[in-house]
């Protein structure tokens, strides 16, 4: 197992393996499940992560992605040339666009988009003309402005911040900025929030959260903040390092976040033998 920087990460990960019937497992997809790369529709999933979620799933209570992709989205990036694809996982739940969706046994259920997305559906390609490489990734209940293919990306991201917070606010939305990326959405959403939700209806008796970007901080904040042990893991990245800082455990990308989890697989039988 990688270092375990605190003594909250450690009882965290003592509990899940002392007791896996009890744990639930949350985990980002993009930079944590899968690379980040230039294309966001060309993210897939690590071909072994499926296998370790699995197994993992075989003996945990819930395995769970959190994500700011549509559940659909999430599934179609899961699958792998060969072996299994991320839907064969038993009992997954997928917690799209922040939490604001759920998929669990082939079934999406939301509520409506928010009102304001359709008018910021037309004004945005004008607010960003002339920008170049800046790409529109059309979510359904929310919009993602990526700067990734810019000859600059960081001082696009921060030439768009002030106008597309301001355009958001003027239509009831939010801006939640992300690695390369500045995403329109609906207020009141996080992974904290779905996090903690799951949790209690669950009943876990402790916690593993896995992430890499801004967003994965309201979860890392809900694994702090519920009354079970718990454990947040940072797929590590140059580009986001406010989550490191939060972290008890840092691996190297997606495949530090595999061999993590099969590290932790081998925890639990070993324990069980």
């Amino acid at each position: 197992m990688p270092d375990v920087r605190t003594e909250s990460g450690r009882a965290g990960l003592e509990a899940m393996v002392n007791d896996p019937g009890g744990a639930v497992i949350g985990l980002d997809f993009d930079g944590t499940l899968s690379p980040i790369v230039t294309d966001p529709s060309a993210a897939w999933i690590h071909p072994a992560a499926p296998s370790a979620l699995i197994r993992l799933a075989e003996v945990v209570r819930r395995i769970a992605v959190v994500t700011g992709r549509p559940p659909g989205t999430a599934l179609a990036l899961g699958d792998t040339p060969e072996g299994p694809d991320l839907v064969e996982v038993p009992g997954l739940v997928i917690l799209g666009q922040y939490g604001i969706e759920r998929w669990e046994g082939g079934e999406i259920t939301s509520p409506p988009p928010p009102a304001g997305l359709t008018k910021i559906r037309a004004e945005l390609p004008a607010l960003l003309s002339g920008l170049e490489g800046v790409t529109i990734e059309d979510k359904g209940r929310a919009l993602a402005v990526h700067t990734r293919s810019c000859p600059d990306p960081d001082a696009a991201l921060e030439a768009l911040r002030a106008p597309l917070v301001e355009l958001a606010a003027v239509n009831g939305l939010v801006v939640e900025p992300g690695r390369k990326v500045l995403e329109l959405r609906g207020p009141g959403v996080d992974k904290g929030k779905a996090l903690k939700e799951l949790l209690a209806a669950e009943r876990a008796r402790s916690v593993m959260f896995v992430g890499d970007d801004l967003g994965d901080l309201a979860a890392f904040e809900a694994v702090a903040s519920v009354d079970i042990p718990g454990v947040r893991v940072c797929s590590g990245s140059a580009e986001v390092t406010a989550l490191a800082e939060q972290a008890d455990v840092v691996v190297d990308g997606p495949d530090g976040v595999v061999a993590f989890l099969e590290d932790l697989l081998k925890s639990i039988a070993s324990r069980e033998q």
